[in-house]
């Protein structure tokens, strides 16, 4: 089989990422850095955030700031992305999360609608914890 160079062959090994916010996306909008973010003291955010675990995007869903709604959001990386150091380096070394962060957009291409959430207790536990972090002034996302 041969291709030309316009054309692209779709493959199941393509890695899926995944971010979860409250934030109303629409198909081929692009989440960038420069927004308040999501967590700590929700300055300007330096970086955005993308996980290839669907567990992790939940986690990233039911700890965002905001009224609205839990989304999950289907991303495709328009740059390099790294590990994210505030979990790989700090919480869980090796990068099990498969969390990663990047300073260039992310393309929405899809909408996860269905999804199961953590049990309540475990998300107010959770809560609980980062609100006690923050009160002793410890971040819970460093963005040098």
């Amino acid at each position: 089989m041969s291709l030309n160079s316009n054309e692209t062959v779709q493959s199941p090994f393509v890695q899926t990422f995944f971010h979860g916010t409250k934030a109303e996306l629409s198909l081929g909008d692009f989440i960038s850095i420069g927004f308040k973010s999501n967590f700590g003291s929700q300055n300007e955010a330096k970086y955005i955030y993308l996980t290839a675990t669907l567990d992790a995007a939940i986690w990233g869903a039911e700890l965002a700031s905001g009224e609205g709604p839990e989304r999950i959001y289907l991303v495709e990386p328009t740059g390099i992305i790294e590990d994210d150091p505030n979990l790989t380096d700090k919480k869980y070394p090796g990068n099990p999360t498969k969390s990663y962060r990047s300073k260039h957009p992310f393309k929405v291409i899809g909408e996860i609608s269905l999804w199961q959430s953590h049990p309540q207790a475990q998300v107010s536990a959770m809560k609980e914890g980062l609100a006690k972090l923050k009160a002793q002034g410890v971040e819970a996302i460093e963005d040098p």
